[in-house]
């Protein structure tokens, strides 16, 4: 009896390393499920934008395309009567009766009259035509600029990992300030703002926040990971962001990224000009990633 109860108990211990792998590879296509909707997300995002362009570059330049026609128009009539001018100056000059003089002159008051009147329309239409083209150029400016912030907020700036994050601090353009929340209705100074986790869901991976920023609470519901919250600030030349990597039942971690100096700091005063580098008051690196808490491993 004994001899065949060992061969079943052996097959029970090979079976729950299997069901843990089992959930592993689970829980990893969830993970690219998730991260391939959010591409998903962000390409259509992008792909509006450039639709955005397109329409607008077409209704610009059909409304160039109509007033260079006008244009066009009103410079031939306006050769017309130049033309017209001519051959009646002409014909004034060649006739030798005192009438015709009399007669050519009575009609060429009439024809500066029109001839003014179509010069200050094609002056019009010209001042209207270069109003068109600098609005037209300001307008793709502004589409261009906002779609290459779009791209640059898809194709990178958001870390992910501790390592990532000391990268992104050693390239000097932006401050680092790492947290770990629990659930709590209490707030959290995390750099230049106060945070405050009301919810999290380990799996949706989503989480609701509160944060105060300048003396106003503010509330982020049903965030997702690694979905950069934005946050414009008075006297600050860029938004601060606030990412979270990493979600648990009741806590989460991540880190609040802001520009290193504000509006103020970037005006060159003859003061700062002409102090020397070892007057610069270092920077407060007591918030920073110089020596983060890691996230734990999952």
């Amino acid at each position: 009896m004994n001899e065949n109860r060992e061969p079943i108990e052996a097959s029970a211990g090979e079976t729950s390393p299997r069901l843990g792998a089992n959930r592993v590879l689970v829980i990893v296509a969830v993970l690219l499920l998730l991260g391939a909707g959010l591409s998903l997300g962000y390409g259509y995002h992008q792909q509006s934008l450039v639709k955005q362009i397109t329409a607008q570059d077409q209704q610009l330049n059909a409304t160039v395309s109509q007033l260079q026609s006008q244009s066009d128009a009103l410079t031939a009539k306006l050769n017309d009567m130049i033309a017209a001018q001519q051959a009646a100056a002409a014909q004034a000059a060649a006739a030798a009766q005192q009438g015709a003089k009399k007669a050519t002159a009575k009609k060429a008051p009439v024809v500066d009259k029109r001839y003014k009147q179509l010069q200050a329309q094609l002056d019009d239409q010209k001042k209207q035509l270069k109003e068109t083209q600098d609005e037209v150029a300001k307008n793709r400016s502004d589409l261009e600029g906002n779609l290459s912030s779009t791209k640059d907020e898809l194709n990178g700036s958001i870390a992910k990992t501790h390592e990532e994050l000391v990268a992104l601090a050693k390239r000097g353009e932006r401050s680092y300030f790492e947290f770990d929340l629990t659930k709590s209705k209490q707030f959290s100074r995390v750099g230049p703002i106060m945070l405050s986790l009301r919810r999290s869901d380990a799996k949706h991976k989503n989480f609701d926040l509160a944060m105060m920023v300048d003396d106003n609470e503010l509330s982020k519901k049903k965030v997702n990971l690694y979905e950069p919250v934005w946050i414009h600030r008075e006297g600050d030349p860029q938004p601060v962001q606030v990412i979270i990597n990493h979600v648990e039942k009741n806590r989460v971690q991540g880190y609040v990224s802001a520009p290193r100096y504000k509006n103020s700091e970037l005006t060159p005063t003859l003061t700062s000009v002409s102090a020397p580098i070892s007057s610069v008051p270092a920077t407060d690196t007591s918030n920073s990633p110089a020596n983060p808490q890691k996230p734990p491993q999952q």
